[in-house]
C-alpha cells in the first residue's frame, strides 16, 4: 500500500494544502478567539527577517520609527467620513474598561491615520517641519468574517508609514518611491515574488485616499494576493484634523499626506508562491536558516565535524543551524527541514567523513550531490544565489504563462475563474464591467500601462486592467 502523503497535494485541494503546510511546518496555530492566530517560532522567524529587510529600506527612504496607542477615541474616526465608512464593518469597539462604562467608546486600532494626524497637527507648525516621515511596527484589528491564517485574520502584524509634505508633488513622489524602491525591491529581490505594480481603481482604493498604488502577486493556484499598498491621501485627513503649516510665504497651508503598509499577509504570499507538495521553499535571501548541517548518526567524529562545518559557514556569513539530534531518526529530521523549506541541507555520516565529502541537498531545485567538505564555504554562496534567482524566475514564468489578453468582460471572467489572470483594456471594461465581474467574485486587481508602468491617473489612455480572483 502506498504511503499517504504528508501534505494534501496542491492539485487536489490547494486551500487544504496551505493549511496542512502551516501546521506541519510549525508556522502558526489558530488563536482561541475566532480569526486570531498564534505565530510559532519558525513562522515568526520568517516575519522577523521580513521586518529586518523592510525596516532597512524604510529607513533608507528617510522615515523614522515611532509608536502610537492601540486605542483610538471613536470620535477620531468620524472626522473623515469616507474613512469611517470604509472601516465601519471591521471595527472592534471597547465600551467598558476598569469595570465601568467609558465616557467615550474607543476603537481598537484598524489603522492609524486618524490618531497620527491628531499628533501631526501638533508637531507640524512650519515648512521647516516638513516632510515629516514616520513608520510604525504594530498590530491592528479588523474584524474578519472569513479568516484564514496569515491571509485574513482579525488581528495581524504590520508596518504602517505615515507622512506629511508641503506639496502635492512631494507627497505623490514619496508614495511612488515607497511603492517601487521599498516594497517592490523587497518583494522581488528578497521574497522572490514577481509582483505587478499598478494603480487601484476608484472602487478598490483605500478609504479616504485619492490614489492607491498596489503590488499584486500570483499565487500557486493562479489567484492574486495584494502584497502591499501605498496611498496618496491628498489633503483629506489634513482638513479633518487641521494639519497645517506656515509656508515660506507666510501663509497657512494644509499638508499633503501619504500612508503605506505591508503585513504578515506576506508570509501567506511566501507560502502560496513558492511552496510545493513537499512543503515550503524559502528564498535564501530571506531564510532565517539558509543551511542546516545534519549529523546522520551519533558518531563522535561526525558530531564534531558537523559542528566544525557549522562554525565555518557561520564565520562566512551564512545563517546556519547544526542539527545533531541523533536521538531522533535522520529521515524524520530531513523531512522536517524539507517541510520548513530551508534552502540547503548538508548531510554528514561516517562514510562521508571517510571520503572527505558531504551530501548537499538543495530544497529549491531539488536533488542531492556529494561535495567536498573543504569546498562548502566557497560553494554555498553561489548555490544560494542560484536558487534565489530560480524562485523569481519560476514566479515570473507562472504569472506570464497564466495571464491572457482578452477583449470582453466574459472572456476576462472566464480566464479568472479558470485559475489565471486576464488583461483587458480599462476603456473596454470600465466601472460597469468591474461591477459585473464582482458578481462572479472576480475583481480588477489594478490598472497598468501598456508598457507595464503605473498609470498617472484613473483614466489614463491605454490603461490595462488586471483581472483575477483574489485572496
Amino acid at each position: 500500500m502506498a504511503k499517504a502523503p504528508i501534505l494534501t497535494p496542491q492539485a487536489d485541494d490547494f486551500p487544504r494544502w496551505y493549511q496542512d503546510l502551516i501546521n506541519k511546518a510549525e508556522l502558526a496555530d489558530n488563536g482561541p478567539v475566532r480569526g486570531t492566530m498564534v505565530i510559532r517560532p519558525y513562522g515568526y522567524g520568517l516575519w522577523e527577517r521580513m521586518q529586518q529587510e523592510m525596516d532597512a529600506r524604510i529607513k533608507d527612504a528617510g522615515a523614522s520609527n515611532a509608536y502610537f496607542p492601540l486605542f483610538i477615541p471613536q470620535s477620531y474616526l468620524t472626522r473623515e467620513a469616507e474613512h469611517v465608512e470604509g472601516f465601519a464593518p471591521e471595527l472592534a469597539v471597547v465600551t467598558h474598561g476598569g469595570g465601568k462604562e467609558l465616557e467615550e467608546p474607543v476603537v481598537v486600532r484598524p489603522t492609524s491615520e486618524t490618531i497620527i494626524n491628531d499628533y501631526f497637527s501638533k508637531w507640524v507648525q512650519s515648512y521647516r517641519d516638513l516632510p515629516l516621515l514616520i513608520n510604525q511596527w504594530a498590530n491592528v484589528v479588523r474584524w474578519e468574517m472569513r479568516p484564514r491564517v496569515f491571509l485574513r485574520t482579525t488581528e495581524f502584524l504590520w508596518q504602517e508609514g505615515h507622512t506629511a509634505h508641503a506639496t502635492y508633488e512631494d507627497a505623490r513622489e514619496y508614495a511612488a518611491y515607497i511603492h517601487k524602491e521599498v516594497y517592490a525591491d523587497f518583494m522581488i529581490n528578497v521574497l522572490g515574488i514577481d509582483v505587478v505594480l499598478g494603480r487601484k481603481t476608484p472602487k478598490e482604493r483605500f478609504a479616504g485616499a485619492i490614489n492607491t498604488l498596489t503590488l499584486e502577486g500570483m499565487m500557486g493556484d493562479g489567484k492574486a494576493l495584494q502584497m502591499g499598498t501605498s496611498h496618496e491621501l491628498g489633503q483629506n485627513f489634513a482638513k479633518a484634523f487641521n494639519t497645517s503649516y506656515l509656508s515660506k510665504d507666510g501663509k497657512q497651508e494644509l499638508v499633503w499626506q501619504t500612508s503605506w503598509g505591508s503585513s504578515t499577509r506576506m508570509v501567506g504570499g511566501l507560502i502560496m508562491s513558492h511552496g510545493d507538495d513537499n512543503g515550503l521553499r524559502v528564498p535564501p535571501r530571506l531564510a532565517p536558516v539558509q543551511a542546516v548541517v545534519l549529523a546522520i548518526k551519533g558518531d563522535d567524529a561526525v558530531i564534531a565535524k558537523v559542528r566544525e562545518i557549522g562554525d565555518q559557514l557561520k564565520a562566512a556569513g551564512i545563517r546556519v543551524q547544526v542539527d545533531d539530534r541523533t536521538d531522533t531518526p535522520f529521515g524524520r529530521r530531513a523531512v522536517d527541514w524539507e517541510l520548513k523549506g530551508v534552502p540547503v541541507r548538508i548531510e554528514v555520516g561516517p562514510r562521508d567523513l571517510e571520503n572527505g565529502t558531504a551530501m548537499l541537498a538543495r530544497r529549491i531545485p531539488g536533488g542531492k550531490e556529494a561535495v567536498r567538505i573543504d569546498e562548502l564555504v566557497a560553494l554555498l554562496p553561489k548555490v544560494l544565489e542560484e536558487d534565489q534567482a530560480l524562485l523569481l524566475a519560476q514566479s515570473r514564468e507562472r504569472r506570464e504563462s497564466r495571464t491572457s489578453d482578452v477583449k470582453t468582460i466574459e472572456e476576462a471572467a472566464e480566464a479568472a475563474v479558470a485559475g489565471g489572470w486576464a488583461r483587458i483594456r480599462w476603456a473596454d471594461l470600465g466601472p460597469e464591467g468591474e461591477a459585473k465581474l464582482a458578481e462572479q467574485a472576480v475583481t480588477v486587481r489594478c490598472l497598468v500601462g501598456e508598457d507595464g508602468s503605473v498609470p498617472e491617473s484613473d483614466d489614463a489612455p491605454g490603461a490595462i486592467a488586471i483581472v483575477a480572483r483574489a485572496y
